[in-house]
């Protein structure tokens, strides 16, 4: 018998796979979690019924979060990834040499702990020495930690369950006063087919903290509609003025100096939602 696992990403649409087994379901003390062997994307992690993972394409979000803002700011040292259990931008981060310390607040535990089981190429560097992971609210932790980091990239699900506090102007406001005076922040801002509106609420309470305000997109297949946001917020540097010739080659599958500026540029619909 074929089994196969759907997300129903709106009430008239939604995306199926094809699976061999689920490794793990349980609710935790936060979501509902599952680990899924999948024939076309191999091992995926699921929460709340939501993909936020898969092997295949992992590389994609992970690379396009982290990249971008780490070779826009001259010199981060310290990063924080608020949620990003999974370990995929944590791995990301650690590609950077300037990176002295990475630290990983998720409040769910149990993502870390299936994910370094089921996602070792994906969660392997968790255990780097470089590397801090805290078990706790990220929305907690950058209001304890005042002008502590160069980088923050908000890894978070869409804005449901414990995320729900990740999309607010007030978050925001902590990032920027988390971040040292040539800070940078990127958040996952979803996708512009089902989400529109998210996006220009995000770009709205942005501009309102940080001066400089780029959106950016990707390819993603197993997201919603494969079109994929990201926004970032900047106290001093503009990721459109890097000089792509002075970023250096290194192990990524989508991420490029080429990329980096060119993932700036919106179709129509998508620029007219941040203005």
């Amino acid at each position: 018998m074929d089994l196969w696992f759907t997300e129903k990403q709106t009430e008239n649409y939604g995306i199926t796979m094809k699976i061999k087994r689920t490794m793990v379901h349980e609710q935790t003390d936060f979501q509902e979690l599952a680990m899924i062997e999948t024939e076309e994307w191999g091992n995926m992690l699921v929460l709340d019924g939501m993909v936020m993972t898969t092997v295949k394409d992992e590389f994609v979000y992970h690379e396009m979060i982290t990249h971008p803002a780490l070779f826009t700011h001259p010199n981060p040292k310290h990063v924080l990834v608020v949620g990003g259990g999974d370990g995929g931008v944590i791995r990301e981060v650690l590609k950077h040499p300037k990176v002295k310390k990475a630290v990983l607040v998720d409040i769910d535990g149990k993502v870390i702990e299936y994910s370094k089981q089921y996602l070792p190429s994906i969660a392997g560097k968790l255990d780097d020495p470089r590397v801090e992971v805290i078990v706790n609210d990220g929305f907690m932790h950058i209001h304890d930690h005042k002008n502590t980091y160069d980088v923050i990239l908000a890894d978070t699900t869409e804005p449901v369950g414990p995320a729900v506090n990740l999309f607010t102007r007030g978050f925001y406001q902590g990032i920027y006063e988390s971040l040292k005076d040539e800070g940078i922040f990127v958040a996952q801002t979803d996708n512009p087919w089902f989400k529109a509106d998210l996006i220009q609420s995000v770009n709205r309470d942005v501009k309102e903290v940080f001066p400089l305000v780029r959106v950016y997109g990707a390819n993603i297949p197993t997201y919603p509609s494969g079109l994929w946001t990201f926004t970032m917020g900047s106290k001093k540097h503009d990721p459109l003025a890097v000089d792509e010739n002075a970023i250096p080659e290194m192990d990524t599958k989508y991420y490029s100096p080429r990329v980096h500026k060119a993932a700036f540029v919106l179709p129509k619909f998508v620029e007219d939602l941040t203005k």
